[in-house]
């Protein structure tokens, strides 16, 4: 026989639960207001004892309303802030079963596709998804098989709050972790995100695949693709975390085909080149700081070109963010060991040749002067003569230091390289066609061969000596 103290209690809660049937739209709101500023962080035998034993009552009929007027957005942020007191609640297990089963991460979900529902709402949303995620690997799982990934990543592309994006990494962050069966789903929706309009995204994007590379441990094919082309982009932070992306690929399989694409955004386009080459047979050539954009040497700012200015920006932006140096120093240490050498690589893959025509912005032409010095090619080669000395003229490449003045040189001063040179050098470096690995076995020299190169066997030389030839064939 129950107590006049708790006959009393559950008369409160009747008549509270009748209160919450009987009201509209508005008497509703006022009731989760009052709810949520009340319990607002207390443990689930607190909630118990605030509904006399029968907050599952309460938390129903919020599952149903929920249910039924999520698509009319009406007091839909209050709902969800309610229903997650009850999920966050510590002892919540109970809670988080009964919102399961009937449909709340399906109703959750679909709340992140409706167009007219507020972004407050939907990032309420999220964080339900998040506290339902951090419950443990099966409920990471439930998310996965109710096709949660794709649905997350869509509004992570699609959403214009910044704020509400870095709650939905930490989502997708919480679904990587633990979660064994889905994580490769997880990462190949982050690889399908790069791609995307919102540079936040992307960013965020980014930041998450460097957390998940090592937990997958290996890379999908599609990696290297989306990364590159990220690396055009006119937004700083984003190539920054592609380039910190890169970086960490270095130590992966993918190590070859990043480095063949590198060097491909390095090499300008053939209407690009042809514009640089009526230059060169202009009769009356004028001298111009040609490399020095926006710092010229009187103190002006030299005037944009007159053909596709915009075009040449952001080419030359792109040049400027490929982390040829930066990504490749020597003896770094990747993911999985000490790499061997890598910088010694890079001239057999057309680095050498493609950081040549770097004749755009300032910030490509510093750090293409400022990889010369890296490079093992950059070294004396007399059995290497480059057309691009003038006529009557003892001005040669500025990486012979044998042919060319001390000022110039790379080993010295390789950042102001691009303001030491006038623009008939200037034209020609950016549409040389110039094929090192070639043009020492035709010469013929094994003393060339190691000094530049280093020691390399037979197979691999063929190699290099193919990949060269390829890109000339695609020019």
């Amino acid at each position: 026989m129950t107590s006049i103290k708790e006959q009393a209690a559950i008369s409160r809660l009747l008549s509270f639960l009748q209160e919450w049937d009987n009201a509209g739209k508005v008497a509703r709101s006022h009731i989760l207001d009052k709810f949520i500023e009340t319990n607002q962080g207390k443990t689930a035998p607190e909630l118990e004892q605030e509904f006399s034993q029968g907050a599952s009552l309460f938390l129903v009929r919020l599952t149903t309303s929920l249910r039924i007027t999520y698509m009319t957005d009406s007091y839909l942020e209050k709902l969800l802030r309610s229903i997650g007191i009850f999920l966050s609640a510590v002892s919540s297990n109970r809670y988080l079963i009964e919102f399961l089963e009937v449909g709340g991460v399906l109703t959750l979900l679909e709340i992140l596709g409706l167009e007219k529902i507020k972004e407050e709402a939907k990032k309420e949303s999220v964080k339900l998804l998040q506290v339902i995620a951090n419950s443990g690997r099966t409920y990471k799982e439930l998310i996965c098989e109710s096709y949660g990934v794709r649905s997350i990543a869509e509004f992570l592309a699609k959403s214009k709050s910044e704020e509400t994006q870095e709650e939905v990494q930490v989502l997708l962050d919480s679904l990587v972790h633990g979660n064994p069966k889905y994580q490769n789903q997880v990462y190949k929706g982050l690889i399908a995100l790069l791609p995307c309009e919102s540079p936040k995204a992307q960013q965020l994007s980014l930041q998450t695949l460097r957390t998940a590379q090592p937990i997958i441990g290996t890379t999908h094919p599609s990696i290297v693709d989306c990364v590159l082309k990220v690396l055009g982009t006119m937004h700083l932070e984003v190539q920054y975390e592609a380039i910190e992306l890169i970086k960490d690929l270095v130590g992966y399989d993918v190590r070859q085909a990043l480095l063949k694409g590198l060097v491909a955004l390095l090499i300008p386009s053939v209407k690009e080149t042809s514009k640089l080459q009526a230059k060169i047979l202009s009769a009356h050539p004028q001298p111009a700081d040609v490399f020095a954009a926006g710092r010229g040497r009187q103190g002006h700012r030299p005037e944009p070109p007159a053909q596709g200015p915009g075009a040449q920006r952001h080419e030359h932006r792109r040049g400027a963010a490929v982390p040829a140096r930066r990504a490749w120093p020597n003896g770094r240490h990747g993911q999985h060991g000490p790499q061997q050498q890598p910088a010694a690589g890079q001239p057999h893959a057309g680095v050498l040749r493609a950081d040549v025509p770097l004749g755009g912005g300032a910030r490509a032409q510093v750090h293409g002067g400022g990889t010369l010095p890296a490079l093992p090619g950059c070294r004396p080669a007399p059995h290497l003569q480059h057309p691009s000395a003038k006529p009557n003229s003892k001005s040669r490449l500025p990486w012979h230091p044998s042919r060319v003045p001390p000022c110039s040189c790379p080993q010295s001063n390789a950042e102001d390289l691009y303001m030491k040179i006038d623009s008939i050098q200037a034209d020609i470096l950016a549409a040389n066609t110039v094929n090192v690995t070639k043009a020492l076995c035709l010469h013929g020299s094994s003393y060339s061969m190691n000094t530049l190169y280093g020691s390399r066997d037979s197979a691999q030389m063929a190699y290099l000596t193919h990949f060269e030839e390829d890109v000339e064939s695609k020019e």
